[in-house]
Parts: C-alpha cells; structure tokens; sequence
C-alpha cells in the first residue's frame, strides 16, 4: 500500500538498528534527559496539558460507538432467528448430508417461531422480549467462519484470525479512532466468568498496548482502588509528576516500547478515572423504572442486566467499544451438545429482557442511531442431533445488528431449507469487520499497521463491506 494511503495508520515498533532523536540524544550525552525532567515538573498542578487522542474517520461515520454482545458457544440459528418447516417435517429422519464424516438425524426446533413487527421478522418464542425490537434490527442469516472449534471460533470473531494471536476488533477501532472521553478508557470488555483464550479476544495483540481493552469482572465494584484515601487531588497530582518524570528518564535510555509507553500513561488515565469512573459505574444512580427495563429486580437477569445498563452508560460517556461477555451460565453457555431445550431456555431467559432494555433504553434517549449494537456468538449449530443437543456449526449461522447506520426490519442472506449452508447474500466474519469499520467511518483496506515487515489490517487480505444492510 502507498505510504500516502496508509497515512497514520503505518506506525510501527522500532527496530533494533533504528535510529531516532530519543537515541540520537542517548548517544550523544546522558544529561539531556533532565530536560525533560524540568519539563514534567514545570507542569500546572491541575493537571499537564493533554492533547486530544481523538482521530478522524477516513470518512464521514453512521456510527460512534459500537456495543458487542457476544454469546459464547454458539446459539443455534435454526432455533432462534432462522426458522426451518421442513427441518421441523423431517425430524428424525437421516440427514441427507454427513458432519465431520458421521451420520446424524435430524432435529426439528422444540420452539415454535412468530412472525413480530412491522418488517414481520421470524423469531423464536425464546426471545419474547427482543422480539418487539426486530424494527431496529438486521437479522443476518447467512454468516459463515472458517473454524468448527470454540478456540479458534472465538478468536476469528474477535480478532479476524483463528490461529495466531491478532489485535481485537475493539483494539482495532480504539487505534483507528482514538477515544471520545479522556478520562475513561475508550475499549472496555466486561464478563463475569472465565473467557476461553482469555486476554486474546479483547487484547491488542501487535497494536501498542495502549490499545488493548480494560476487563472488568467484578460488576459490583467493576475497577478497584478508584478512590484515593491518602492523599488530596493536588499532592497525588505532584506525586504524579514526580513519577512520570522518573519514568520518562527511565523510558529516554531505552528502546521504543509499547508496553512501557502504556504502563506510564496508564498512571494518568487511573487519575482521571477516579473522577469520572466512579459515576459512570453507578448503576445505584439510574431509576427504579431504568432498573426494571434491564432485569435488574429479577435474580435470573440482573447479571445480564448489569452488564447491558453499564454498556449504555458507557456509551454515554464517550466509550467507544464496550464488549459485553454472556458468561454468568459457564465457560460457554450457549454450547449445547446436550440438553439443547433446557440450556437454550436458561441462556435465553438470562439475556433476552436486558438485550431488549438495552435497545429500548438506547433508542429513547437517541443513542440508538450512532450506537451499532451486534448479537452473535462465534458460530451457529447443527441441523443434525447430537444426542438431544447439536453439534457446532460454521457453515451457516446468524447474528445480528441494530442501530449504527443498519437498516431495521430486515433478513439478509439466507441457508438453504434445512439450515445447513448459507446460500444467499453469504457474509464471512471478515466481511462482517469490514461492514463494521465502514459503519464506523473506517476503510477496512486503509487501517493497517506495520509489524514484522509488512501491513497488517482486521480483514486480512480479505472482506467485502455489505452495503445492503447500511441505510
């Protein structure tokens, strides 16, 4: 790619033999350091002047914020958004397909399907609350990835690859566009259970770390140690810059680090957190009415529904990736190899009243339209058995999108009449960040980034923006 394409999105990790002014000036003599020293310690006590780290889209965006609600393990798209009659007509029979080189029979849905809204979106009667917002949402039926195993499913969604480590979408995002308030961090991920591949899927992989995302787990008191019981605002200010100098001298002697770059800043944003982060988790401030609309007054929603009102309350403030994790039910809650009603039912009982909240509650307070709000875990499943449950399933699965510059009240793409293989209007993952970028007012083609010799992007070398789901 051109450098004149590229532009700021080419900057890369100093190599070894590189030569640049911070080593320029190490050579030539050790005491320039203390420049920087007086620098530091000639700051107002208020706080240093900071510029801004917001960034320009490479053109105008549909959206600002984006809200990932990914269910992991993958739910079964011929039982909630994709209804099959004659899956239903030839249950039982042998499938007229083998997977993974066995025959199984085939499973119709336990659940029956409605048609809801104006648009007359099929949905299954395990999501009765969600079901009033398909106006607001595109139903994509014709998704597809490359791997059948949760891993490397899991890191594909969130990272375009599924075998190698990779920065996150949200990382992705964070670097392309900067965040929109200082005093927050501009990609937060939050799940209340263990997450497979761990810090990989919100992770910024080869991107300076300053870009990967802030995990919270505890949702009652989501980041520790916010308030400062020792000392006044204008002592830990002095104290701040004392360390900062420090550890800008320590930084002058060394090559350029992404890792050292983040620790030293994230001094600064942990003092500004402890202004603004303390209210912008209070879940306590919002109205009983508010806590009502997410399930916070029911036990078997409320965690979800935590989860869904701090990712809008997030958004509000200028946050601008918030990835909310379905882990209260397991590891991989909607991984139903067995027991597919009761493990269905329980997943979607736990989420469907605080997804509907979370997109009621954007839309009255016109959030809807700039938030891009997505659905989906890392694939679908099975039209086949497994037992009394269905197997994992890649090849023709659904997600969905509201919000953000997507056209409400539609189906795009389609499986065939079993559910087996996406048939129409097929939309990969990597067509799916693409689709995601453009919404964000990103060129997928033009975000790289320069590592080991050559450009790196989310997409790859791959991806189609879908721009029949962009109104």
């Amino acid at each position: 790619m051109p450098a004149e394409q590229c532009g700021r999105f080419t900057e890369g990790i100093a190599e070894p033999e590189q030569v640049n002014r911070r080593n320029m000036l190490r050579a030539a003599g050790g005491g320039f350091g203390a420049t920087a020293l007086a620098g530091i310690l000639g700051t107002n006590v208020a706080g240093a002047a900071r510029v801004s780290s917001r960034r320009e889209p490479h053109f105008p965006a549909k959206a600002k914020h984006i809200i990932f609600l990914f269910m992991p393990g993958g739910p079964s798209q011929v039982d909630t958004y994709d209804p099959k009659p004659r899956l239903s007509r030839d249950d039982g029979k042998p499938s007229p397909r083998l997977y993974l080189g066995k025959q199984r029979d085939l499973r119709g849905s336990p659940w029956k399907f409605a048609r809801h809204g104006e648009s007359g979106a099929d949905v299954s009667e395990l999501f009765p609350h969600t079901a009033r917002c398909v106006d607001d949402m595109c139903i994509v039926r014709s998704m597809v990835a490359d791997d059948v195993n949760h891993p490397g499913g899991c890191l594909q969604m969130n990272t375009g690859e599924r075998v190698f480590s990779r920065p996150s979408m949200g990382s992705w995002i964070l670097y392309g566009l900067g965040t929109v308030n200082d005093n927050l961090p501009g990609f937060i991920a939050i799940g209340p259970g263990p997450i497979i591949e761990g810090a990989r899927q919100y992770g910024s992989g080869f991107l300076p770390a300053t870009y990967q995302g802030t995990f919270i787990r505890d949702l009652q008191e989501p980041i520790r140690n916010l308030k400062n019981h020792h000392s006044t605002a204008s002592q830990q200010r002095l104290d701040l810059d004392a360390l900062r100098a420090l550890n800008e001298l320590h930084r002058a002697s060394r090559l350029e680090d992404s890792r050292l770059n983040a620790r030293i800043k994230s001094f600064e944003l942990a003092f500004r957190m402890q202004m603004e982060a303390p209210e912008a988790f209070d879940l306590d401030r919002e109205g009983p009415r508010t806590r009502r609309l997410y399930g916070l007054d029911n036990e078997k929603t409320a965690v979800f529904g935590r989860q869904c009102l701090m990712a809008r309350r997030l958004v509000e403030r200028g946050v601008r990736f918030v990835q909310l994790y379905d882990t209260t039910g397991g590891f991989q809650p909607w991984d139903q190899h067995g027991g597919l009603k009761s493990g269905h039912e329980a997943n979607a009982l736990r989420t469907d009243r605080p997804i509907a909240g979370l997109l009621r509650d954007l839309k009255q307070r016109g959030l809807l339209e700039e938030t891009l709000v997505i659905w989906g875990g890392e694939f679908g499943r099975t039209p086949a058995a497994q037992g009394d449950g269905r197997d994992h399933h890649p090849y023709g699965f659904t997600m969905w999108l509201a919000g953000g510059g997507v056209r409400g009240g539609m189906r795009y793409g389609k499986t065939d009449e079993l559910g087996w293989d996406a048939v129409e209007d097929r939309m990969h993952v990597h067509d799916l960040h693409a689709t995601i970028l453009h919404l964000m007012g990103l060129d997928h083609t033009a975000l790289t980034y320069r590592f080991a010799g050559r450009d790196y992007r989310l997409t790859d070398v791959f991806g189609e923006v879908a721009m029949g789901i962009i109104a």
